[in-house]
């Protein structure tokens, strides 16, 4: 399995990155390489074009129906449609309950048919399964539905924390994932709202509990200094830790 950062930034595309989108691939038993995006956030479809043909995605798994995690779709339903080699057939676009909705509405479409003629909308359940992968969802702690992914080709995971306040779900979703991509949008010397997000330390402590591997923390806002957030990680998590970067890959 191979994991490229897309996007990373929080909150907001900022100015090194898009928002949050993860390309995952991995090959099955014929060779045939499988692609599919964890969230597509705002200017996220620009820069997936130079690690990936957006045409050979297989399948799209929002984790919640926050913009910097989902609206760079709307483009994505204008590529698809209108592309000169001629309408694509629709792809998986597993999302919470009232993604067909959002999106329709956010591109201005009437919500019949929206853009049920460029994806098939699936509600996120126990588990789905597109070539090699299997995906899990599990709900956590958020404003609004939002779910933790853990990915798994064979014996290789990939958890993926999508937004989230401090919850249970996260260790049992990374639960010995060889990389975990968690987010730390927070830092401890601030007086943070509570089921948001998570600090530094959170997401270290989180990867403990969930004995992973590897820890790569994202969705840093920018107004943040990356650099304290890592910080706050030493002494909590005892593994490798990395910052989030576009263009960086993960071979699992």
């Amino acid at each position: 399995m191979r994991v490229t950062i897309v996007g990373c930034s929080g909150s907001y595309p900022g100015p090194d990155s898009p928002a949050s989108c993860y390309l995952v691939q991995a090959d099955d038993a014929d060779g045939r390489t499988w692609s599919i995006l964890l969230d597509l956030g705002n200017g996220a479809l620009g820069a997936l074009h130079k690690y990936v043909d957006p045409l050979a995605v297989d399948a799209v798994f929002l984790s919640h129906l926050h913009a910097d995690h989902c609206i760079d779709l709307t483009s994505y339903y204008v590529l698809r449609k209108y592309h000169p080699s001629g309408a694509q057939p629709p792809i998986p676009v597993y999302g919470p309950r009232r993604t067909p909705r959002r999106l329709a509405r956010a591109y201005d479409l009437p919500r019949k048919p929206g853009m049920r003629e460029e994806f098939e909308f699936h509600k996120h359940g126990p588990a789905a399964h597109i070539g090699p992968f299997t995906v899990e969802s599990r709900p956590v702690d958020h404003p609004v539905d939002a779910y933790a992914f853990r990915v798994t080709v064979d014996e290789t995971t990939l958890a993926y924390s999508g937004d989230t306040g401090p919850t249970g779900a996260l260790a049992e979703m990374a639960a010995g994932a060889d990389l975990f991509l968690c987010e730390a949008s927070f830092r401890e010397e601030d007086d943070n709202p509570p089921s948001l997000h998570l600090t530094g330390r959170e997401a270290a402590a989180a990867a403990t509990a969930a004995q992973a591997k590897r820890l790569v923390l994202t969705h840093i806002p920018p107004w943040h200094d990356a650099a304290d957030i890592l910080a706050e990680t030493e002494g909590v998590f005892d593994g490798p830790v990395d910052l989030a970067a576009p263009g960086a890959t993960y071979d699992l």
